[in-house]
């Protein structure tokens, strides 16, 4: 288990190399002059002479090799600084930070939404196929899967915010601003999970042991919670882990539809204002997100099936 883990640690660590690499190519690839850039976010676009130009240039260090500013900026990362956000001046981690438990909570509660629905929906379609039941399941998690998050929001918005006038819709303060953009992200992420579901417990219901349990007559309450759904789980664990991590790095359409003050409309708010080092602090927030969320992933895996490890370690 330890170099099954070891590795899948290396592969992570490599991923995000990469994208720090990435990230840093942004500065050079977006139009415009890098330090005339930087000169005109410093010193403001009156003051930005070619006299101050040629100060950013020395100070930044831009007329070194890319390789030797990479290492430099790099080095900065790793010691915790991003930068400062062009616009707001403050330092991006600390933008990062304020925003990230907003994204936590849509996130969590997306999650716990999706789970709750798509889950249920699932083992109703396996446990009752190729029956009405199955149909009903199977067209409902199709739609969930079929509607676009900005289409659904904008109904949602319509119906009950506008319409009906139950809901907010737009902005964070009180538990009824959640509603909407939570139900959002927990709708289309929910038909997802049914369908893996179903596939998962079908494939289960298949195998010779659970053949056994039901030729010893034991309760089918008892063969569902014992046998299918425990040996259900690694797929079901890697989607939740997946959605997760996809939540956890801001739902970029769904935040701008509702206002919510999260990771991803700060993404936007960064990119519109071309405000580059926050604009790299979030992609490579993004990116270290996902992959400690695969290796956690890949960690439960040892816990919840011995076969990864009896594997590994052959």
């Amino acid at each position: 288990m330890g170099e099954y883990l070891l590795k899948r640690t290396v592969s992570s660590v490599i991923a995000v190399t990469g994208v720090s690499l990435l990230t840093f190519l942004l500065l050079f690839v977006l139009p415009g002059d890098p330090a005339e850039m930087l000169a005109i976010a410093k010193y403001g676009a009156r003051d930005a002479t070619p006299e101050a130009i040629d100060h950013i240039i020395r100070q930044e260090g831009l007329d070194r090799p890319l390789g030797i500013q990479y290492a430099r900026w790099l080095k900065e990362v790793l010691g915790g600084d991003l930068g400062k956000s062009r616009i707001s001046g403050k330092p991006v981690w600390q933008e990062i930070n304020t925003r990230l438990p907003a994204t936590l909570f849509l996130a969590g509660t997306g999650l716990a939404i999706s789970l709750c629905t798509g889950l249920p929906l699932g083992i109703v379609a396996a446990m009752k196929r190729n029956t009405v039941w199955d149909y009903l399941a199977t067209g409902t998690s199709l739609i969930g899967v079929a509607v676009p998050n900005f289409w659904l929001g904008l109904i949602l918005i319509l119906v009950f915010g506008l319409y009906l006038g139950w809901l907010p819709t737009f902005g964070c303060g009180t538990p009824g601003h959640l509603v909407l953009p939570a139900v959002t992200v927990g709708i289309s992420m929910a038909g997802i999970t049914a369908r893996l579901t179903r596939s998962a417990v079908i494939d289960v219901l298949g195998q010779a042991y659970v053949k056994t349990a039901r030729a010893k007559g034991l309760p089918k309450r008892v063969i569902l919670g014992r046998h299918v759904l425990k040996n259900a789980l690694i797929p079901i664990v890697t989607i939740a882990g997946l959605q997760l991590g996809h939540l956890l790095e801001g739902t970029v359409i769904v935040e701008t539809i509702f206002a919510w003050p999260g990771i991803g409309r700060l993404l936007i708010e960064a990119v519109h204002n071309r405000d580059v080092p926050q604009i790299q602090g979030c992609v490579l927030y993004i990116a270290v997100v996902f992959c400690a969320v695969n290796l956690f992933i890949d960690f439960f895996y040892t816990c919840l099936d011995p076969r990864v490890r009896l594997t590994n370690r052959d």
